[in-house]
Parts: structure tokens; sequence; C-alpha cells
């Protein structure tokens, strides 16, 4: 009866727990192995997106400063050169690397500050580059812009050299051979009060013009030429202590001793035998101060010597001339600002080529000094 109603059992109905729970640990073992093989999958992705992305990132480290996007355009760090066309720029004193780079990217000589500063610092000779005009290329590499700036040849600027114990005059002529600047120009600028010469010169440039090399425009005026050299002059006054109601005094008797010594060894005691005869109210009885106001480069005569229409001459009168003869060097102001100490109140060259001089305090030896001189330019003559 019961098998009737109820019917045969099932072969699941009458399975185990046991079988059950088997089977069900293997589906969990097989779907555990599933996710570990996605795991694993997800994993090698993420290194090859990592290897991938390395790679792009060395790649860009190196190439990537030579090129950046922006705007649409490519901008480069440093031009590979060698550049084309023509442009001047202009390098002032004083400039640091940095300051010419940037004037050089403005001008599109280089691509940017930073090339410019790499290939400056590694250059030895960089740091020697002058202030002056330079005409450059565009687009040129930083090294090449650097080793550009070291050829004189590029430079545009002219040289004017100051020598030392020059009158203003002869400093005028030289700047006018240089530059092709009118000495009436020269002149005119001279009495200009934007030159700049300090009161104590009392419009009078000699003396002011510094003795140095100056590097100057080519379309540069009279003025902008003689400022740096009266700058120059205050400068140095200055750097060294001057007082600067005794800045004209010491140019006058360093003009002097610039004239009168023939070495240096012997400015220091030109320097004191100037202020001996001044402290004795003695004549100083120097040619060069006649020779300055005469214009001439030979030695004086005795009547020019001793003319009183000439304010320079130093034989009819007591005391320093009216102003400097010419521009001193800073050897002769350090000699003037630090005589050397002696009673010498003569000197005299005893022989013009090397330029020995003697110096004494004693009127005969002096006089024994001054034939040897005579002797010397007898043997000479011709």
């Amino acid at each position: 009866m019961s098998d009737l109603f109820l019917g045969a059992p099932t072969q699941n109905a009458s399975e185990p727990a046991a079988s059950r729970r088997a089977r069900q640990r293997g589906k969990a073992r097989k779907a555990k192995e599933r996710r570990k093989r996605r795991r694993r999958s997800i994993v090698v992705i993420i290194m090859a997106l990592a290897l991938v992305l390395g790679a792009g990132y060395v790649v860009w480290s190196v190439v990537g400063p030579m090129f950046s996007s922006g705007g649409g355009e490519e901008t480069v760090s440093d031009f590979p050169g060698p550049g084309s066309g023509e442009v001047q720029v202009v390098v002032a004193q004083g400039d640091s690397g940095g300051a010419i780079g940037q004037k050089l990217v403005d001008a599109g000589v280089v691509a940017t500050t930073g090339a410019f500063s790499s290939a400056f610092t590694a250059n030895p000779d960089a740091a020697s580059i002058q202030p002056g005009t330079y005409t450059l290329q565009l687009q040129m590499k930083a090294s090449d812009a650097v080793a550009a700036l070291l050829n004189t040849a590029n430079r545009v600027s002219l040289k004017v050299t100051v020598a030392e114990g020059l009158t203003s005059e002869q400093i005028f002529e030289k700047i006018y051979e240089v530059t092709a600047i009118p000495v009436d120009q020269l002149r005119a600028a001279a009495a200009d009060p934007a030159l700049g010469l300090p009161a104590e010169a009392g419009g009078n440039i000699e003396g002011w013009l510094y003795p140095l090399t100056y590097m100057v425009e080519r379309d540069a005026s009279a003025l902008s030429v003689l400022q740096p050299m009266v700058a120059k002059t205050v400068e140095v006054l200055t750097a060294k202590g001057v007082a600067q109601d005794q800045w004209q005094q010491v140019l006058l008797k360093a003009s002097i001793v610039e004239r009168e010594a023939k070495l240096d060894e012997d400015r220091p005691k030109v320097a004191r035998g100037i202020e001996n005869r001044l402290a004795r109210q003695m004549r100083l009885e120097i040619d060069a101060t006649t020779t300055y106001y005469l214009g001439v480069q030979r030695g004086p005569t005795y009547e020019e010597n001793h003319d009183e229409s000439n304010p320079y001459s130093t034989y009819v009168r007591v005391g320093l001339p009216p102003g400097p003869i010419a521009s001193p060097s800073e050897k002769s102001i350090d000699a003037v600002l630090s005589p050397a100490e002696g009673p010498w109140i003569f000197w005299v060259s005893v022989n013009l080529e090397t330029g020995e001089t003697r110096f004494t305090d004693d009127w005969d030896e002096h006089q024994a000094n001054v034939r040897l001189l005579r002797e010397w330019q007898a043997a000479n003559a011709g």
C-alpha cells in the first residue's frame, strides 16, 4: 500500500549528506581557483602597465625636455643650431650668466635661460665674457652662443684705451681715431653739466678722464663716451677714502707725479719732493707744467719756463699750477696719498732711456746729477 501511494524513493533523496557536502566543497574550490586566476590576470595587467608607464617616463625624462606641448606649438629647451639670421645683443658691465641668458632668450638667440646657464657653467672661460654689443645668430645652440660671446670678432663695440699721463686733448684725439666722434663734440661734452664732473673740478675735465680701456658702442655719443671715464675717477677716489674737497688737489699732484716719475718706485719719492718744496715755499720748477700749457711734447726753453704769461709755469710762481696736467694712474694717486719718507727737494733723470732718476736735498749734488743728464744727452744726440 505504501509503495502504491508514495512511489519509489529517488537516488538524491536517499543520497547521504556526506556526498552533498563533498560536491559543494568541490564547487567552492573551483570558484576559488577561478578567482585566483582572475587576480593573477589583474596583477599581470597591472605589472605590464607599470612597465609601460615606467618605460615611458624614462623616455620622456630624456627627450621630454626637448619637446613639450603648449598651445599646439613645440617649445625646445635648446636649439640644435647652428642658427641663422642675425641679431645684436648688449652685454652690460656686471651682467651675470643668468642675466645674459635672459637677454639671449628675449632676442631669440637661445631657447631657454636654463640651457644657457648650463652651457655658461660648463665653459671655464665664460666668466671672461666682456661687456659690449655682440652680433649673434638666431636659434643658436646654447654652448655655441657662449663660444660666440667669447669671440671678440662678434663684438660690435669699439675699444678705446686711455693711457696714463695723457692730456684731455690727447684723449679726445684717441677717441676720435677709434670712434670718429669729432673732437669738437668731445670738447662740448666735456663742458656739458650732464657729464657728471664734480664741482671740485671747477669745470675743468683735465685729470678726470681715468686711464683705462673702455668699450664704446659704434653709435655712442660724445657724452656717453666721457661719462664712464669721469665716473671711474670718482669711484677710485671714493674707494681710497679721499675726502671730496681734496679730489682736485690729489689729482693735480698725481698728474705731476705721473709726468715726472719714470719708474714706479720713484713715484712716492717725487710725491715727497713736491710736498717738501711746497712746505718750504719753494717754486716747483717742473718743466711738465710749462709744456702742458704750451701743448708741446719737447722740453721747454729757459724763456718758455720763465714766461710770466703762462699760468702753469712753476718757475715763476710758488705753489701748484691751476689744475691737473694729465690723467694720473692709480699708482701716482697712491704715491700722493702715501709719499715716501725723505728730505728730497731735487730730482733729475740722468738716463732718459732707462728712466734712472736721482734724488737729493743738496744743491751741489743735484748739479752733479744734472751734468750726468747733459752727458747722456750729448752721447745720445741724434
